[in-house]
């Protein structure tokens, strides 16, 4: 598959375990051992091979077009040339959009290797440091810095005495029986349905026994939610100046909002909201998973210096499995991120919190760097240009997709770059990921620090489908596998959860999107097995982004008929070609902008255009600048009837393209906002031909959640009823 990532605002890279794109469905994890003795033999020995499909395409011609993206040297484009654009770099240069690894000469990928911390450091570096082992132990570090601290034995004393009822504990110490594995691993999932004042509908999935039913509380008494120490001091004073900008909250911790994300979060059930956007919850969102995350990870290492000062002063020679408090490796949470500023505004709420009070100032390891690489330069971004509020928010900061950090959290200091094997957290894109995890048969891949992952964190998941999604599902096959070497830890302290290879059963996934799709369904559903359950808000849209059209347009959805789902690509393309494309043959139905969401249906129908020698042009992610300005200004003066576009260039760059009267939908779009976005563009072309104007959308009953998004949930149960093509009439905001 040539098409590795889509247009992605990051810098080139060349690593090579990158050139394998889609990783295959088929592909099968590691024979993994059960039990304790078994394990040890295990990790002497290397797992049977993944098997993998090599996922051929037909458009091998594009190879050579993927390898053109935007020209981030250029700054600036003639208003002229664009019909009235006003700037064509809408990404700073040094963030633009590059071609991944598998799209560059392969010699440049032999040759490349990309680490996170520097590209001078070989890539074996960022997970091992034999050197500084026992500067990074966590029983080290934290012995040294807790032996400073007066209040220790308080914190230890505090933590024992609330353990049974302490969330993390219920949940870590529960052991599950092998019954009860075969259950969750075999049987459905058993759900029921609840409203709650915020979150709206939600529904509770689990395979075991039903657990109490849960409630959102009205308002939350910081102390008794069970965080540790510090957070309960620190939480209020971070939050609140996101509260002060509410006008109205009972509640002097949370939002309404967190506060019921942070009741389901503090169960440790799988969560999966799609309302996040960048625009409007974004931060209240990113604080409460990261006081979720900090809460886990300090009462973690708590635990084990707590242990490692009862084994100290226990008798020699009794063993005991009282001091069971590790996994296999020591990285406990993964947070997935799309862009470094996401990264860097986590990292700058671990800081705030973990300070209790200005005299109390943390010490932050390579901060200065941290702040180099992940921080971004407000005057390298052109000041003319005007793009809606939420690309703005979206693509904020520093945009480079292709990083990952560990961090270690002492308890009076940070470390970030830490070797992922010394590190409690770890902030990844999934590109990042995805080149130091690999292929199998490549020598430099590694991926055992995801073993004992016990939160799993994926926010604004919608965005990963405009990046490459084969990296999201690529990662989440590789989750919670036993791994090939010892990494030097004591078996006497690792859990038997872990020992048993059940980890995945007791880890607790946060997934946060802006949209539901099927794609992002399926990790939630196929991919999360946490004893706890599940919880996922189902929330239907009552009024469409069909409303937010301003222009009086007639809308005709045409419903197409598929057999099964596999077979919609298929049957779509003919669709379009037998029956909707001769409609517009014709010279009068000039001006015709065909947006297509799939970047291979893109492809599909450049080269049947091309071969029916139709009179047309095409914009999509790989095109460079000289490219775009031509075809724009071709289409707008009518020399061309035909402009075919890509969703991912809409995403990327969000031109006004200019001179639209007809406008096909070969899809519903993933973004429901961005189907009012193009029907508006109609806004820019000269006035007096709006008689002529059309929009026709393509359709078909495996599209109704998209449906439902863009004309209402009333609609689309008359229309997926219905058979017949529907036309709608829309004279503005109000309908």
């Amino acid at each position: 598959m040539h098409f590795q990532r889509a247009l992605s605002p990051v810098a080139s890279s060349s690593e090579n375990s990158d050139k394998s794109s889609a990783e295959s469905d088929s592909e099968t994890e590691p024979e993994q051992a059960s039990v304790y003795h078994k394990l040890l033999a295990t990790l002497k020995t290397s797992p049977e091979s993944e098997s993998e499909e090599d996922d051929d395409e037909s458009e091998s011609e594009e190879a050579g077009e993927s390898e053109t993206e935007m020209d981030s040297e250029e700054s600036q484009e003639t208003g002229e040339a664009e019909g009235g654009e006003e700037d064509e770099n809408d990404i700073p240069d040094k963030e633009e959009a590059k071609d991944t690894a598998e799209q560059m000469p392969e010699e440049e990928q032999a040759n490349g290797a990309y680490t996170s911390c520097d590209p001078s450091h070989e890539v074996i570096e960022e997970f091992t440091d034999v050197k500084h082992e026992s500067e990074f132990s966590l029983e080290t570090n934290f012995m040294e810095e807790e032996s400073e601290d007066c209040n220790a034995d308080e914190r230890k004393s505090s933590t024992s005495q609330v353990f049974s009822e302490d969330p993390f504990k219920q949940h870590m110490d529960k052991e599950m029986e092998e019954k009860e594995v075969e259950k969750i691993s075999t049987l459905s999932k058993s759900s029921s349905q609840m409203k709650w004042p915020r979150l709206g509908q939600l529904t509770f999935s689990s395979t075991l026994e039903k657990h109490k039913t849960l409630k959102p509380d009205k308002e939350v008494d910081v102390k008794q939610l069970h965080l540790h120490k510090p957070l309960e001091i620190t939480w209020p004073k971070v939050n609140k100046q996101l509260l002060s900008s509410l006008n109205k909250t009972s509640d002097p911790c949370f939002t309404p909002l967190q506060r019921e994300l942070f009741c389901i979060m503090n169960t440790y059930r799988d969560l999966f909201y799609p309302e996040r956007t960048a625009l409007t919850n974004g931060e209240e969102i990113r604080l409460a998973y990261c006081l979720h995350t900090l809460n886990h990870v300090l009462k973690a290492n708590a635990q084990v210096l707590s242990n490692n000062a009862k084994r100290r002063d226990q008798k020699p020679g009794i063993d005991n499995d009282d001091y069971r408090d590790q996994g296999l490796t020591r990285p406990k949470v993964l947070m997935v991120v799309p862009f470094r500023e996401c990264a860097l505004r986590i990292v700058h709420i671990f800081i705030r919190l973990l300070e209790v009070n200005n005299e109390r100032k943390i010490d932050v390891s390579n901060k200065k760097r941290f702040k180099g690489e992940f921080g971004s330069n407000p005057e390298e971004k052109p000041p003319n240009l005007k793009r809606p509020e939420d690309y703005e928010a979206v693509f904020a900061g520093n945009i480079d997709d292709h990083f990952r950090i560990g961090v270690a959290i002492l308890q009076k200091s940070m470390r970030l770059y830490a070797p992922f094997y010394s590190s409690d957290i770890i902030i990844a894109s999934p590109l990042g990921m995805r080149t130091i995890i690999g292929a199998e048969g490549e020598k430099k891949r590694d991926f055992d620090f995801l073993s004992s992952i016990e939160i799993l964190i994926i926010d604004q998941a919608d965005i990963y489908l405009m990046q490459n999604w084969e990296h999201v599902l690529h990662l989440m096959k590789h989750m919670n596998l036993l791994p090939l070497d010892s990494h030097g830890v004591d078996f006497s302290r690792v859990r038997m959860l872990n020992l048993n290879n059940w980890s995945k059963y007791y880890r607790q996934t946060l997934l946060f999107s802006a949209l539901q799709d099927p794609q992002i369904n399926s990790i939630f559903n196929k991919h999360c097995f946490n004893y706890m359950g599940q919880v996922a808000v189902r929330n239907i849209p009552q009024i469409g982004s069909i409303s937010h059209v301003v222009v009086q347009l007639p809308h005709v959805f045409r419903r197409l008929e598929a057999e099964n789902l596999t077979s919609v690509i298929d049957t779509r393309f003919q669709f379009f070609v037998d029956k909707v494309l001769p409609e517009y043959r014709d010279a009068i139905m000039s001006h015709t902008l065909i947006y297509v969401p799939s970047y291979f249906d893109y492809v599909r129908l450049r080269n049947y255009f091309k071969k029916e020698e139709l009179n047309f042009v095409h914009i999509c992610e790989y095109t460079k600048k000289a490219g775009i300005c031509r075809a724009r200004r071709f289409f707008l003066k009518g020399e061309r009837q035909f402009l075919l576009l890509t969703e991912r260039f809409h995403f990327y760059k969000r031109y006004t393209i200019k001179g639209i009267r007809n406008l096909i939908f070969y899809e519903l779009p993933t973004y429901s906002h961005f189907y009012s976005e193009i029907c508006n563009m109609m806004k820019a072309t000269a006035s007096g031909m709006d008689a002529t104007w059309t929009c026709t959308v393509l359709y078909s009953k495996y599209d109704a959640q998209k449906l439902a998004a863009v004309v209402g949930i009333d609609r689309t149960a008359q229309m997926l009823q219905s058979k017949k093509n529907v036309h709608l009439f829309i004279t503005g905001e109000n309908e």
